[in-house]
């Protein structure tokens, strides 16, 4: 197998495990330079502090045209997902079990509190039905290209909630849907405000720096690009982010991030499962060109959560996100 391919390789799965699908989203290069251009209006956008009422409601159809009715509020939430763990812990609630460490995280519940919920057998991609149901939810919301097989298993048990968040504002527009199926409306309106307000101050001081974000598991990497990743969507608002999807067979060469000088680097190290075995940044010291992009000259790259910059996706996830990034930008 050669270099290129097993590149390839590696970075499909690191998707699959950061993205629940493998590079999803990616289309045709039209459908890239379509993402770019939008990318770029977004970016341009001044971003709207203002927040709508939510009204509490059984039944919502959310961006994606996915129909969620339930017929009380729901209580007992089950996330295959990380996005579902994050606007419950906005809207003050816990799930029934989870599949996903987010809320291990100090600014969710902590290592304490979140050990206390029950884990769903079979991780992140082949999550168990029966498990599943053995919480006995009255919801259950995962990532549609990774869990919407489940569909049919759990249909006429439980509701199955499908999302698929390409940007900020899916995450939003999810986190409304939530709190208005569950009533929890004052948290959900307050939750939104407060990242809208952050997100604004960060772009009202955009720095002029460089930013990449890079992941991977050993020294195949990916970048993280707006439109395949909801993080990176942010940082066209907020630094100079050039990287743009070149689509599955497409990826940025080291030759390439050392021409962009690069000021500010933040590195996702992922696991498949287990324990990581090691940084990233570590591994990728070994190129000989690593050592000469300014980011690493100058000391300014950053390993990050990647459970909360790659995997979490909604507005607490962002807001930390914003937080982190905004700090090391200035």
């Amino acid at each position: 197998m050669s270099r290129r391919t097993l590149g390839i390789t590696v970075r499909r799965w690191a998707a699959a495990a950061v993205m629940g699908t493998l590079l999803a989203g990616c289309g045709s290069a039209a459908d890239s330079a379509k993402g770019g251009a939008e990318d770029g209006a977004k970016a341009g956008a001044k971003t709207e502090v203002k927040v709508e009422p939510i009204t509490a409601a059984r039944s919502v159809t959310d961006a994606k045209g996915v129909t969620v009715t339930t017929k009380a509020p729901p209580q007992r939430v089950v996330c295959l997902v990380a996005l579902c763990d994050d606007m419950l812990a906005e809207l003050g609630m816990t799930p029934a079990a989870t599949n996903s460490k987010l809320l291990a995280h100090p600014k969710f519940l902590g290592k304490e509190k979140a050990a206390k919920v029950p884990v769903v057998p079979g991780g992140f991609l082949a999550p168990e039905a029966e498990a599943i149901l053995s919480y006995k939810p009255d919801l259950v919301i995962g990532l549609e290209d990774t869990h919407g097989k489940l569909a049919p298993a759990l249909k006429g048990a439980t509701v199955f909630w499908p999302v698929q968040p390409n940007s900020w504002e899916d995450s939003v527009g999810y986190l409304r849907d939530l709190a208005a199926l569950t009533g929890h409306t004052r948290q959900g309106e307050a939750a939104e405000k407060a990242f809208r307000a952050k997100l604004a101050r960060a772009e009202s001081a955009k720095s002029d720096k460089t930013a990449l974000i890079i992941f991977g598991s050993d020294e195949n990497f990916g970048v993280a690009t707006p439109g395949n990743d909801v993080a990176a969507g942010l940082f066209p608002k907020i630094a100079h982010y050039p990287w743009k999807s070149r689509g599955v067979d497409g990826t940025y060469s080291m030759e390439e991030i050392l021409a962009a000088d690069v000021d500010v680097m933040f590195v996702e190290t992922l696991s498949f499962g287990g324990p990581s075995d090691g940084k990233l940044s570590d591994k990728l010291a070994k190129n000989p060109l690593w050592s000469r992009i300014p980011a690493v000259k100058n000391g300014d790259v950053h390993e990050v959560d990647s459970e909360v910059w790659a995997k979490g996706r909604g507005t607490r996830s962002l807001g930390i996100v914003l937080d982190e990034a905004t700090a090391a930008l200035k």
